[in-house]
């Protein structure tokens, strides 16, 4: 579904008017923020495989700081390689790296680590490797990003659409009070066993999914 579709089916569940535009009135404006915030709940969830992207570096000599452009701050990591050196990377303290890069002779090479250090002036994660690389390498980072928030009307949404429907309606309703029809509780717990229903039948595609490791 598109925003505006997403809004208007939870207009029509609250018994309102639909609307051509998200912005149209003050009240499709709020249901909007509340597709919003349902859509971002969703995201957090769960690994979902449609929010997959590679976010791939490319490394000049001497060079061990780099940005993730595009993946923001607010991401999952899947899996890192090195595929210049076939080599799978591993993901280490700050701490450590901190040492490896200041405590002891910078070894340059192969890179075979790499720990998350701040952000860049676009808001996107650096990355520190570690050896140094010396030559130029390919570093496909495996991500799961968010969406950007819905602005447009015709923007499509990618976790699943009934999910972001049932939120934003259990929060409009919570919102709106009690009027007669189903209560903001019996929404909301209807919402999180459809998110379990999904959720497991996503996971059995992903056997990492289904691996639980004790701590």
């Amino acid at each position: 579904m598109t925003y505006l579709e997403l809004v208007n089916d939870v207009l029509v569940r609250l018994r309102e008017e639909q609307v051509s535009t998200v912005s149209e009135t003050s009240y499709s404006n709020l249901i909007g923020k509340f597709v919003n915030d349902a859509k971002r709940q969703i995201e957090d969830s769960y690994a979902w495989n449609v929010l997959g992207t590679t976010v791939t570096i490319t490394t000049t000599p001497g060079t061990y700081l780099y940005s993730l452009t595009g993946a923001g701050q607010k991401f999952q990591v899947m899996d890192v390689i090195n595929v210049t050196s076939n080599v799978g990377m591993q993901n280490i303290s700050f701490v450590q790296m901190n040492r490896f890069q200041n405590l002891v002779p910078a070894i340059s090479g192969i890179p075979e680590y790499y720990s998350f250090d701040g952000v860049d002036n676009n808001g996107d994660t650096k990355v520190l490797l570690y050896a140094r690389p010396d030559n130029v390498y390919v570093l496909p980072f495996s991500l799961t990003v968010p969406q950007a928030t819905l602005s447009s009307d015709s923007t499509l949404v990618k976790v699943p659409d009934v999910l972001v429907t049932q939120n934003a309606y259990s929060r409009a309703l919570v919102e709106r009070g009690e009027d007669g029809g189903l209560n903001s509780s019996e929404a909301f717990q209807l919402y999180r066993s459809m998110l379990a229903d999904y959720i497991a039948l996503e996971g059995t595609r992903y056997p990492e999914a289904q691996e639980f490791v004790a701590i």
